[in-house]
């Protein structure tokens, strides 16, 4: 939690987020992750000042619980002074101890976004999906909060003027942008309208921008006229292709060319003939992609 100290900025764990995006995908499947369509409503989430803090925390934390499907979890919430923002003992359940800081005691219009997190790693924990470190799980974690509809209660709690900053979670609010970015254009959902904080607005656009950036790639056919004049040139000196571009090429068993790149809503390898006009559809999210290659 960066309290009054130095926030993050840009997108220095993209490569984990994105294969966060792909571990979900692969761990839940298409129809499990579309039963997530509805993002926690601000509504069952609010917290004001007026209400007691021990029943109010249980509240919201029954409703994040509820969002997830978890009917047989119950979080037991409790404050006290710690350096983190919040904490979960991580048993077998169905009892779950969590800490928030004693910070969400005069600011508990935040207290969803710590709870956000916490839950989604007793979810996480009960799909037994885990990345090798924790500063990795950690990540797969946010990511996951955000991609599933919590998430954007952590982004929300993002703010920062000249004198002093908050944010919750580990992606910077730029990341936290870019996974409820791609959300947003896979279920058509326009998060936008729930925030409290001008400075989340601000990195939702910026990571809704870099986030359409993944569907202007060649080979797809929303690629702009760079893209695609570098991609014509790529494939007639295949050799030369750099390890930077966003698509590789290899031949398959007949020696005839084929493509791959990543779909630029899960970000699985897909990989098509290189024989012009191609239409492609990803085996994991379904997403379907007009393709030039």
């Amino acid at each position: 939690m960066a309290n009054g100290g130095p926030v993050e900025h840009g997108y220095p764990h993209l490569e984990t987020v994105r294969a966060a995006v792909t571990a979900l995908y692969r761990r839940l499947s298409y129809d499990t992750v579309q039963a997530f369509s509805a993002s926690v409503a601000p509504a069952d989430v609010a917290f004001c000042d007026t209400d007691d803090l021990h029943l109010g925390a249980q509240r919201v934390a029954r409703e994040i619980v509820r969002h997830f499907r978890l009917p047989d979890a119950r979080l037991i919430v409790g404050f006290r002074e710690m350096t983190h923002a919040a904490n979960v003992e991580l048993a077998a359940g169905p009892e779950y101890f969590v800490e928030l800081n004693d910070r969400f005691r005069t600011h508990r219009r935040d207290i969803g976004a710590a709870l956000a997190h916490e839950v989604t790693h007793v979810y996480l924990h009960r799909l037994d999906l885990a990345f090798p470190t924790t500063a990795e799980n950690e990540i797969l974690t946010d990511t996951v909060a955000t991609y599933l509809g919590a998430g954007w209660l952590l982004l929300d709690a993002y703010r920062e003027d000249g004198v002093s900053s908050q944010k919750l979670g580990y992606l910077t609010p730029e990341e936290f942008g870019y996974v409820l970015a791609k959300r947003s254009l896979f279920f058509g959902e326009d998060p936008s309208v729930w925030f409290t904080s001008a400075q989340a607005y601000t990195a939702y656009a910026k990571g809704l921008d870099r986030a359409r950036q993944d569907g202007r790639q060649p080979p797809l056919t929303a690629a702009g006229w760079a893209g695609r004049r570098r991609y014509a040139h790529d494939r007639r000196h295949v050799s030369g292709v750099p390890p930077t571009a966003p698509y590789a090429f290899t031949p398959d068993p007949a020696g005839r060319l084929r493509v791959s790149f990543a779909c630029p809503t899960c970000h699985q390898r897909i990989r098509v003939p290189v024989r012009g006009r191609v239409r492609a559809r990803c085996a994991l999210c379904r997403t379907v992609l007009e393709c030039d290659t």
